[in-house]
């Protein structure tokens, strides 16, 4: 059973985490556990202080290196991973998260103030960042890994479902739809309906490389098409209610 332990300020924040969805049932399956470290009970303040000013000045307030460490000691283990919530680590994305969930033991530190003593980071493996803005703490941001990473697990869901996902296959996922079939004089296009898989296959794949192109071209650069998906991506680009947008994309790849 995979094990996540969430070093926090704050672990009431995860009560509902924990309790809701298929992160409930993956716990309820003993898919995963997840454990919550309140990093204030390793502080050797009498008030239960963990932070302090930063040493040669600046704005905001440090998280101090000895509760944090101490709190990482206390569950690590040798098979143990450890993360830093940070702004400043690796962009998280889902390459990333397949990666987290062949780790037996992972353990989640949630940064919070203005930063962290940098002495904290010795006893991590490496920092991630879940994108180019700043948070209060890294509560959301370890939710976040975790709901990706324990989606990931086998029995958490239908396998079926992830291998769809956007980004699995390099693109954005295609648009979905079920019933009813016309509502507000919107309709599911009709070849959904046709039966002829192939067909379906191919409308899938155009509309999945039309909505990277308009979303994010940069993932259209990385991705390497098989033969017939190249014909599928001719037969847009000769199409004039396409091309401007496709041209415009590629422009912007180059």
């Amino acid at each position: 059973m995979k094990r996540i332990d969430i070093l926090t300020l704050f672990p009431d924040f995860f009560d509902k985490f924990v309790d809701t969805s298929i992160i409930k049932r993956a716990i309820d399956k003993q898919i995963v556990q997840v454990n919550c470290v309140n990093i204030r009970d390793f502080s050797l303040d009498k008030n239960k202080r963990v932070d302090d000013y930063p040493t040669g000045g600046g704005a905001g307030m440090i998280l101090q290196c000895q509760p944090v460490i101490d709190a990482i000691r206390s569950v690590k283990k040798e098979n143990s991973k450890v993360y830093l919530l940070s702004a400043s680590g690796k962009t998280f994305n889902q390459q990333m998260a397949h990666e987290l969930a062949n780790i037996d033991h992972l353990i989640l530190v949630c940064g919070h103030y203005e930063g962290v003593d940098a002495r904290i980071l010795n006893e991590v493996d490496d920092e991630i960042s879940i994108g180019d803005y700043i948070l209060t703490g890294g509560e959301i941001p370890a939710m976040i890994v975790a709901d990706a990473t324990i989606r990931l697990l086998e029995g958490s869901i239908s396998s079926d479902s992830t291998k769809e996902e956007s980004f699995e296959s390099g693109l954005l996922e295609y648009p979905q739809y079920t019933f009813p079939r016309v509502y507000e004089d919107n309709k599911i296009p009709d070849i959904l309906f046709s039966g002829n898989h192939l067909t379906i296959k191919e409308w899938r794949f155009k509309q999945s490389y039309l909505k990277t192109l308009a979303n994010r071209p940069d993932l259209i650069a990385k991705k390497i098409f098989t033969k017939q998906e190249t014909k599928w991506i001719e037969e847009l680009t000769n199409s004039s209610s396409e091309t401007i947008a496709i041209k415009k994309a590629q422009k912007f790849m180059k």
